[in-house]
């Protein structure tokens, strides 16, 4: 129960659902202006013609999604700052990115990049590759958008009596219904707008929430409150799950798995027109990203400090506090101006659905490309074979994301990093055998490497910390995963 008296107008779930009407017909819109073409040449590479800058601006918001939108300020609360150490890993990882794995992937003329894996090894590396992607990007989407479902399920469509399962299938259908025909020539666009909407959420929610503080910014960030908050850098103990090393070395693998050896990500690098665009998109996007962690997080200290000064409860979510809703809680519900409400709403749905509409569309290509070999099918059916499986990856998406409510009991951000440290390891291990070494391999047995590797990832992740006498494992497991997964492969190459 809130102990304020809320003086603002607040925003009613009739206004919400107008305000995103509105904000997806400018993304029909932009996508009836850009595919007009509709071939799969613009769907799948956007003819190799995207601006560096463009793509630079919108992967902002892809790679931030609506899980930084709302888990990162939530997770303030207990965990300070630490998540910066995780984001300086990020850093390193772009870099490597950009001159180690991009380079290899132009050379190559690549669509997908798991074909450099059958260039390389064969089909069964190639195809084993190809599947902990489409298992990594099909969980990673699906925790995305079941934010931004619950955050609309609990503020809107909870008062008109519609169920949560009608909640997920609106929001793919509003997904698929400007991606179809544009693919990823729509998307670098639209996520350039997303992004914009995401940073302007957040610039207005900091500005109003320090204005009912009676705070400058600079009277913000000098004072006592921001303090307990803050925590950066955790260096006490090795055995803490954030741990300074622990978390960098974390943040750059998951840089390079979840970016570098993502197709959705590298698909829009790959529209570019070079190599040299595709570097500079992504060192400018990197710096800029580190930038937008740390507002993020000034934004979520600020959220606590603002209700614990008005006493606003943390929100429920079946029975249990969910920090992951206090800064939708805040911006609709605390007596903010309306405008808080306004551009919260129109950044969380931009930060989630600049993540999502891309790996909707990595994954139709992705599937087209690495498991149904649609270059092969005759030119008259490879128009309606990609139409026929985003369809299906749109049900996919939508079945997955229903059943994280029945199953999904932490933090959206630390579940999303705790699955990349299982789906991403083989691919790290793969990428990594080919790159840094001359073997070739059993092709045939990789696929079972990648399995026992992965069972013996999770056994180590569930073990008890007692028996590892209070060690605490963190997201170091991902490269850990990779170095078992490298081991393996040596342990089958071709003598």
């Amino acid at each position: 129960m809130y102990l304020v008296v809320r003086k603002s107008i607040q925003m009613s779930p009739i206004a919400i659902v107008v305000l995103i009407s509105l904000y997806f017909l400018v993304l029909m819109g932009i996508s009836f202006a850009t595919s007009k073409n509709d071939s799969n040449d613009d769907f799948f590479k956007a003819g190799g013609k995207s601006p560096w800058y463009v793509v630079a601006f919108g992967m902002i918001g892809a790679s931030l999604s609506g899980v930084t939108f709302i888990s990162v300020p939530g997770w303030v609360a207990s965990t300070g700052f630490s998540y910066m150490q995780v984001v300086f890993g990020y850093l390193a990882g772009y870099f490597i990115i950009a001159f180690v794995l991009m380079p290899i992937y132009y050379k190559a003329k690549l669509t997908s990049i798991y074909e450099y894996l059958n260039n390389r090894f064969g089909v069964v590396s190639y195809k084993t590759g190809a599947f902990f992607f489409f298992i990594s990007r099909v969980l990673g989407a699906s925790f995305r958008l079941f934010l931004v479902a619950i955050v609309l399920q609990q503020f809107v469509f909870d008062s008109w009596g519609v169920p949560f399962e009608a909640t997920v299938i609106l929001s793919i259908l509003l997904i698929w219904a400007y991606t179809f025909r544009g693919g990823i020539k729509t998307i670098v666009w639209t996520d350039t707008l997303q992004t914009l909407f995401m940073l302007l959420a957040v610039g207005f929610s900091i500005y109003f929430i320090n204005q009912k503080l009676g705070w400058t910014m600079g009277e913000f960030l000098a004072s006592e409150a921001l303090i307990p908050l803050s925590d950066l850098w955790v260096t006490d103990s090795f055995f803490e799950k954030n741990h300074l090393i622990k978390s960098f070395f974390g943040g750059l693998f998951i840089a390079v798995c979840m970016t570098g050896l993502d197709q959705d990500m590298m698909q829009k690098n790959l529209s570019c027109r070079d190599i040299g665009a595709a570097q500079k998109n992504m060192i400018s996007f990197s710096l800029v990203l580190v930038v937008v962690n740390l507002i993020f997080l000034l934004l979520g200290a600020l959220l606590f400090i603002y209700a614990k000064r008005f006493n606003i409860a943390m929100p429920l979510l079946d029975g249990s506090p969910k920090t992951d809703l206090l800064f939708p809680e805040i911006a609709l519900n605390s007596g903010l101006p309306i405008w808080v409400g306004i551009t919260f709403m129109l950044g969380l749905i931009a930060a989630a659905y600049s993540s999502a509409d891309s790996a909707l569309t990595s994954l139709t290509t992705s599937f087209c490309i690495d498991f149904l070999g649609i270059e092969k099918q005759a030119t008259n059916k490879q128009k309606s074979t990609r139409k026929k499986v985003h369809i299906g990856m749109s049900a996919l998406l939508v079945l997955v994301i229903i059943s994280f409510k029945y199953v999904l009991d932490k933090n959206i951000i630390d579940g999303l990093l705790t699955v990349a440290t299982y789906t991403y390891g083989p691919l790290l291990g793969l990428f990594a055998f080919g790159v840094l070494t001359k073997h070739q391999i059993k092709d045939q047995y990789t696929w079972v490497v990648a399995l026992v590797i992965l069972g013996l990832i999770i056994s180590i992740a569930n073990l008890p910390v007692a028996w590892l006498n209070g060690y605490i494992i963190g997201y170091e497991l991902l490269p850990l995963n990779g170095l078992l997964t490298f081991i393996g492969l040596y342990l089958i190459r071709e003598k």
